[in-house]
């Protein structure tokens, strides 16, 4: 999807520790080289950012204007010195870790020092309470989703074939408030289980205004990629498509509470009250720990060798006496099918990182079960992988050699050594808008 139109997804809620999630705090390798650091960024920031998230917990003004650039949501550049808390170090050599624990200090001093004064001023009862201390109203939380129902008395009327935009007609009575989702055809590929990486096609509109919803099928828009059941997305999207197959069109009408809450999105002229429709079309679907499997095309010459081992880190000879690569190189060892990976685009990945120099595994997603994604070309990871991923197809397996210089430079990180050239072994399997 295009940078400028609200699009129904966002990124995964946690570190690639093995849960659910996007996992941007663990990069092949670790950090990034240089004076960068990884940033996890709490949920109700992350989702939130792609326009498709509940706004109880929305980080920037109701109705504010989105920019047109790229959300990050890990950095790896600090603006300026930090402490090893992460905190800008104002004053220096404090940090404002510890200005914000010197504050918190004298507030709970003052608090007590008023406590003190009304108990005394009150003849010493204990039952003397200053105004401040008495509870404040409670902080009003959201509707609860509504359990998911297969059917209601009035339902809006679906025609187009799966893979196609959705001609939706909205009837003329009102929704009765269910949450509804309703299989329209069964599709025959695997079932989408909690943390299934799954990519959707999506058709939506608002029922109370009979607007459409920009949708997937749009110039310039792409498929959503998401991990489902992680609560990345609104439930009319995350929850929706749970226990479904592959190849399914699937109706949802969702009430507010299922969509964006009592404050609407007024971004996208959806109001607090409206119900939405939306025809998803689930086009894929992967295990946290799915490889890709094809005819596999042996490296040539001067290339590190790959063994596979199923779901297991890839076993990696290196070439004896090789001279170290000054330029990145790339081999397909399976060619995929799938489309073509764009600059920008979330990738989904499983992945073995070793040293080019003697082949030792210093990484590898199959040994946590759990794949990692990414933004292609957006400096999320080391440039080898930005470079080097860009034009391939879902479905491939790609080895990458990689200078030191496209990877961890002088500095090294970790098992890596300064100055060390690296090889990865890298299935692509999946690719959209995040």
């Amino acid at each position: 999807m295009t940078e400028n139109a609200p699009n129904p997804g966002g990124s995964g809620t946690a570190a690639n520790d093995g849960s659910s999630g996007d996992p941007a705090a663990s990069r092949p390798g670790g950090p990034m080289p240089g004076d960068g650091e990884s940033i996890v960024v709490p949920p109700s920031i992350l989702k939130q950012q792609a326009g498709w998230a509940n706004p109880e917990d929305r980080p920037r003004p109701i109705g504010g204007t989105k920019t047109a650039e790229p959300q990050i949501f890990a950095s790896n550049v600090r603006k300026v010195d930090t402490s090893e808390a992460g905190y800008d170090e104002n004053p220096p050599s404090v940090g404002r870790l510890g200005v914000i624990l010197g504050t918190v200090l004298a507030v709970l001093l003052v608090g007590s020092g008023v406590t003190l004064y009304m108990v005394n001023k009150d003849n010493g009862s204990s039952d003397a309470k200053p105004e401040a201390a008495k509870s404040a109203p409670a902080t009003p939380t959201a509707d609860p989703v509504p359990p998911v129902k297969d059917d209601a008395k009035v339902l809006p009327t679906i025609t187009g074939d799966f893979g196609k935009k959705a001609d939706i007609q909205v009837p003329s009575d009102q929704p009765d408030g269910s949450f509804v989702v309703k299989v329209l055809s069964e599709g025959t590929g695997p079932k989408v289980d909690k943390n299934s990486w799954t990519t959707v096609d999506y058709t939506a509109k608002n029922w109370n205004t009979g607007k459409d919803i920009p949708s997937s099928f749009d110039q310039g828009q792409k498929q959503q990629i998401f991990q489902a059941g992680t609560d990345a997305l609104i439930p009319a999207l995350d929850q929706a498509v749970l226990g479904k197959k592959a190849g399914s069109r699937v109706l949802v009408v969702a009430p507010p509470a299922a969509a964006f809450g009592s404050q609407g999105k007024p971004d996208m002229s959806i109001g607090a009250k409206d119900n939405l429709i939306f025809v998803i079309d689930i086009r894929n679907t992967n295990a946290p720990d799915a490889t890709v499997s094809g005819t596999v095309t042996p490296p040539p010459a001067g290339f590190p060798q790959v063994k596979d081992n199923g779901k297991k880190p890839a076993e990696i000879t290196p070439v004896a006496g090789a001279a170290d690569p000054t330029e990145l190189k790339t081999h397909v060892l399976i060619k995929g099918t799938g489309p073509v990976v764009e600059k920008g685009e979330k990738v989904v990945v499983q992945y073995t990182g070793a040293l080019f120099k003697d082949g030792k595994v210093f990484d590898s997603s199959l040994g946590k079960g759990q794949a990692f994604s990414f933004a292609v070309g957006g400096g999320q990871v080391i440039q080898g992988w930005d470079q080097g991923l860009a034009g391939q197809t879902v479905g491939s397996r790609v080895e990458l050699v990689i200078p030191a210089a496209l990877a961890y430079g002088d500095k090294g990180q970790g098992e890596i050594p300064a100055n060390a050239p690296l090889v990865f072994v890298v299935d692509i399997l999946d690719a959209g808008q995040g």
